[in-house]
């Protein structure tokens, strides 16, 4: 089968991969019909995130039909439509029965302190394949898999397998409530989906902070107040805006994610090869705005997380953190008596109630997507997505196709 594959730093591929099969009774093959890049993908073609291995299948996120189920399995039949989290849980360990999926003991081959195990990501989360191929093997798919019903078609579906659970996921874990001005720093595709969950968890006031435009306007239609950093000071901003008080609560979508350096893929990605490589240039220079390497200052977002939030107010992150960050504003956090959590969004957690609400019309999801392709055509889909080209917010991949 044909399947986008990491080969290392600045070097993905199109290439013929095994079928996967059954290799435990928990196990459920699933043939993809929708797939989708992220913005965590891009951390390890840039190389700001360390520990994938050659040939690794990329991707997280997947919709997709049952096509084989192992004999442990109860639940699920062959032609069964599902969405995958992007997160695997075990579903009987401590922590999955108390909803934190993203921490199972059981799913992680590195064992009970290992942490993450998910799709598409290095040795350290369980060096499982990705997502974005015509075929994957799910460990304890008969817990992570989802039905969908006959009336959710894959454009809403494939948002409910990473990047809505886990915007909502940070506002729940940045505590928002009514009444509460909000800043979400990044108006990416999870940026979107914070700004939606904020109001919908009672939000009074939204700011958004990027610099892309037409990101910016997407979070105008929204709803939210906008803030071009490219333009102004984020933190004079938004204190102006809040009177000098600060945002109640704050959203960090942003982690370590930078602008790509010297503009991103190089330009040859940007079109098709007869080979079927794409080299995307790796984060090079350690001034870029955002990028780390370990010594340095804390990230641009985390400073004003912490300089933009109200005394006492609290933040959630939600934006990816290699283990290599060793900085914090810790300090000045303290001093403000400010609440800070953050994790993995415990995706299976999430899904069944976010799907009510598709289910329902409160929200239509698939309406973010701004690209359809092929998979054969993922590297010029990465390179535009890399590069932040104009409409270009969210994109989904046809494995099939």
């Amino acid at each position: 089968m044909k399947a986008v594959v990491w080969q290392g730093i600045g070097d993905i591929r199109i290439a013929e991969v095994a079928d996967p099969k059954i290799a435990d009774p928990y196990d459920v093959v699933v043939r993809l019909t929708t797939s989708a890049i992220c913005g965590t993908d891009l951390h390890f073609v840039r190389g700001t995130m360390s520990g994938l291995k050659p040939g690794t299948v990329l991707g997280h996120e997947g919709v997709g039909v049952v096509e084989q189920v192992g004999p442990g399995v109860r639940n699920l039949l062959e032609g069964d439509r599902v969405v995958i989290p992007s997160t695997i849980g075990c579903g009987f360990c401590s922590y999955c029965r108390a909803g934190y999926y993203s921490q199972c003991d059981n799913a992680n081959p590195g064992g009970k302190q290992a942490g993450t195990a998910f799709f598409g990501g290095p040795e350290a989360a369980g060096g499982f394949d990705g997502l974005q191929a015509e075929k994957v093997r799910v460990p304890y798919g008969n817990v992570g898999l989802v039905k969908l019903p006959d009336d959710v078609g894959d454009d809403d579906a494939i948002m409910l397998s990473d990047i809505f659970p886990t915007a909502y996921y940070g506002a729940e874990l940045a505590e928002v409530g009514p009444g509460d001005v909000v800043a979400i720093y990044g108006a990416g595709p999870v940026g979107q989906f914070a700004i939606w969950s904020a109001f919908h968890l009672g939000a009074g006031r939204v700011i958004v902070v990027d610099r892309i435009p037409d990101r910016l306007a997407s979070a105008q239609r929204e709803g939210a107040e906008v803030v071009d950093f490219d333009r102004e000071d984020p933190i004079e901003a938004i204190m102006e805006l809040t009177g000098g008080a600060g945002a109640d609560r704050v959203i960090d979508a942003v982690g370590v994610d930078a602008e790509p350096a010297s503009g991103g893929p190089a330009a040859e990605a940007s079109q098709p090869r007869p080979d079927e490589v794409a080299e995307v240039a790796p984060e090079q220079n350690p001034t870029d705005e955002g990028v780390f390497t370990p010594g340095q200052a804390p990230t641009q977002a985390a400073e004003w997380a912490v300089q933009s939030v109200a005394k006492a107010g609290s933040i959630g992150i939600i934006g990816v953190y290699s283990p290599e960050v060793g900085r914090y504003p810790i300090g000045e956090a303290m001093n403000k008596n400010l609440t800070i959590k953050m994790g993995n969004c415990p995706h299976r957690r999430y899904i069944p109630t976010l799907l009510e609400y598709v289910k329902s019309g409160i929200v239509e999801p698939g309406a973010i997507l701004t690209q359809d392709t092929p998979v054969t055509s993922a590297l010029e889909a990465y390179a535009a997505f890399d590069q932040r080209r104009p409409g270009w917010m969210k994109v989904s991949l046809e494995p099939g196709a």
